[in-house]
């Protein structure tokens, strides 16, 4: 009788553990999901000040059409979706093509100096601003999600309920480089 009463209690202990795993698994998930709908958010604000920036510079900017077509490609490919790595990718590629966009920007004075282009690039900062903050808070909430699944005896749940890593969010190539400041005049 007392060794039954053992093995029942073990049972209920493993039962209440693997339950409880189950759960924090499932609310890691939903959590890494939700991170990635604010990036979703700030993403398509993005993509929507595009085409206005865009078309308020392509007068001032006549010799930069490849430069403009950079950016309105890399905003079509974002836009295209897919998996969150094929995004992540896309979106990489935008904030180079952007980078780029900016960088010429110098070039032209009287550009800088248009009342439209200079809301549209003050909105522009604030949302790559926002994106920065809930790209980090992604990858926060991933690696939080992603240790969760990896490491024992959580692990053991995971496989059984095929819990897969996501992918985190990295900095574009062209955002890496260091920038070139030229002092000399």
């Amino acid at each position: 009788m007392l060794i039954a009463g053992i093995i029942a209690a073990i049972v209920i202990v493993l039962v209440v553990w693997f339950i409880g795993t189950y759960n924090s698994l499932v609310s890691r998930k939903k959590r890494v999901e939700n991170a990635w709908s604010q990036i979703d958010v700030q993403l398509k604000r993005r993509h929507d000040l595009i085409p206005n920036l865009v078309n308020a510079v392509r007068g001032y900017m006549k010799f930069e059409k490849e430069t403009l077509e950079a950016v309105i490609n890399a905003r079509a490919k974002a836009i295209a979706g897919g998996s969150i790595d094929d995004r992540i990718k896309a979106e990489g590629e935008l904030s180079g093509a952007l980078a780029r966009l900016l960088a010429v920007f110098e070039r032209y004075p009287e550009l800088k100096a248009s009342e439209q282009v200079k809301q549209l690039m003050e909105e522009l900062t604030s949302t790559e601003n926002r994106i920065s903050y809930a790209r980090q808070f992604y990858n926060d909430t991933v690696m939080k999600y992603n240790t969760a699944i990896e490491t024992f005896p959580t692990n053991i749940v995971a496989r059984m309920f095929n819990f897969t890593p996501f992918p985190f969010f990295q900095a574009a190539e062209a955002e890496k480089e260091t920038p070139k400041v030229d002092l000399s005049f």
